[in-house]
Parts: structure tokens; C-alpha cells; sequence
């Protein structure tokens, strides 16, 4: 697994992801149906409200001058950074629901021209990231940028500034391609009841 952090060691952010076992090790189907050695179970660290905290920070400064006035992300973990962000910057926060086509506003309004910084945990295809984009879109507001804990993309292009607590290059598969169903290794689907 390669991380942006080059050849200084580890840094403070994966000290974080590493210390509170949300960098796990095995064979993992995704969401988007790929497969990969590594994932980040991000609930490890947002658990921990000093680590949430500290992550919540380095996107809340990055976007300090950029005049959110809201902060949305996608339910679940979205709901915690949006929160943490948002307490960070001293402006609401909301989150968007699975609806029947994208992600919907279900308990929240946003008024037109509303700036809106959108946050997530992890970037992986950007499918959840761009549907709470479709939803400001729709509501009229205005994207002010993209915030994440970790971008595990390989350069995703959301259309508006991105910033990421900490990009890593983590290996993916299509499952007829992957090298651990090849060795016969059983997967695990990260969320998913046993």
C-alpha cells in the first residue's frame, strides 16, 4: 500500500488511521464492487472524538476563507465529519439520505445560494460525494469545495476544489481480476452483518 506521505514516514494523519485499527489488512469487497487488500474502516477513528476532532481541523482551516455557511455530507460517516466541521467553523450542519434517485435533504433546507462546503470519510469512486453535489446543485446552492478525512480515489474529478486529510494509493480490483479470489482467499464485505 503507497501513501502520499513520500519518503518523510509516516505522517500525523496515518499515526491517526494506524493507531486506532482503521487501516485493515485482508480481502475486502467495496461498495462500488471492487475488491482490495486494504480498507479504511473509518468508524475506528470517528469513534474517537480527539481524532474526529483533529481531522475536523485540517478541513476546517483549509476551507476557513472559503464562506460556508453549511456543511453537508452523505449518512453515516459523513454525518460525523459534516458535525465536526461545522461545530469547527461555527456554521450548521446537515446531511443527505439515500432517496430514490441519489441522495436527498430529507430533514434539512437549504435556501438558494447557500454556500456549502460538502464533506465525506472516504473518497473511493466519489459516487456519494457527487450525489450530495447533485442535491445542493438541485437545492441552488453553491459548492464552495470537497473535503475528506481520506481520498483512497485514483484523482476522482468532483469539478470543485478538493481537499483530503490524507491521500493514499491503496490497490483495487474487478472482481475477475483479482489476484485474492485467484489464491481462493474468502472476502470480506466491511459493514455487512455475519
Amino acid at each position: 500500500m503507497a501513501s502520499s506521505t513520500g519518503s518523510r514516514g509516516t505522517t500525523k494523519v496515518e499515526r491517526i488511521l494506524r493507531d486506532s485499527g482503521a487501516l485493515l489488512e485482508g480481502h475486502f469487497l467495496l461498495t462500488s464492487g471492487l475488491h482490495s487488500p486494504y480498507y479504511v474502516e473509518k468508524f475506528h477513528v470517528l469513534q474517537h472524538p480527539r481524532h474526529t476532532q483533529a481531522l475536523g481541523r485540517l478541513i476546517a482551516d483549509n476551507f476557513r476563507g472559503a464562506g460556508a455557511q453549511v456543511v453537508a455530507g452523505p449518512t453515516t460517516g459523513g454525518v460525523i465529519v459534516a458535525y465536526e466541521v461545522a461545530r469547527q467553523l461555527g456554521v450548521r450542519s446537515i446531511f443527505a439520505e439515500p432517496g430514490d434517485q441519489g441522495r436527498v435533504f430529507r430533514r434539512f433546507t437549504l435556501a438558494p445560494g447557500e454556500k456549502v462546503l460538502v464533506v465525506d470519510d472516504v473518497l473511493t469512486t466519489g459516487g456519494s460525494v457527487q450525489d450530495v453535489l447533485a442535491e445542493v446543485r438541485r437545492c441552488q446552492g453553491v459548492v464552495v469545495g470537497v473535503g475528506v478525512l481520506v481520498d483512497r480515489s485514483d484523482g476522482v474529478d468532483l469539478g470543485v476544489p478538493l481537499f483530503s486529510c490524507h491521500r493514499m494509493r491503496i490497490p483495487t480490483y474487478q472482481p475477475q481480476d483479482c489476484p485474492l479470489c485467484a489464491k481462493g482467499l474468502p472476502f470480506t464485505k466491511p459493514g455487512a452483518s455475519a
